[in-house]
């Protein structure tokens, strides 16, 4: 069940960051923020990293962890420690981009997308329950299969 809901964040996560990169390389007029400064980030020197878009990085991101997560439901692989010391090095690399992201946002750029906020909020949600996965398997003892 953890495995699961950590697929079906990682996937709203894919629509949401798909939706920034769609604006990103233009194939969308404006974003629909409401509140906040979504254009100036996404408009921003720092809204590419190594010459992609940061939200097609978002996008890599989660399609990443949502793909960990299914392996890790699959027969043979739910009860297994692997899965889960995979999504925890990813979603560790995914939570710590977000924080430096954010602290772009919030010091650097001086703007704030709330849709920005949000993938940081499931980025963070992704590292507890991959957290919570990982000390809820148990390590394989040697011989074990």
């Amino acid at each position: 069940m953890r495995r699961m809901t950590i697929a079906a964040i990682s996937l709203g996560g894919i629509f949401l960051a798909l939706y920034l990169t769609l604006y990103k390389l233009g194939y969308i007029g404006h974003l629909a923020c409401g509140l906040g400064s979504c254009e100036r980030v996404n408009t921003s020197e720092w809204a590419t990293f190594l010459g992609l878009p940061v939200a097609a990085w978002g996008v890599g991101f989660y399609v990443v962890i949502f793909g960990l997560a299914l392996w890790g439901t699959s027969a043979g692989w739910a009860e297994r420690r692997e899965p889960a010391v995979a999504l925890t090095f990813f979603t560790t690399i995914g939570l710590l981009f977000s924080a430096w992201l954010t602290y772009l946002e919030l010091y650097v750029i001086g703007a704030i997308c709330r849709f920005c906020v949000g993938s940081a909020v499931l980025a963070t949600l992704l590292f507890l329950l991959s957290v919570i996965d990982l000390r809820a398997t148990r390590p394989a003892v040697a011989g074990e299969v």
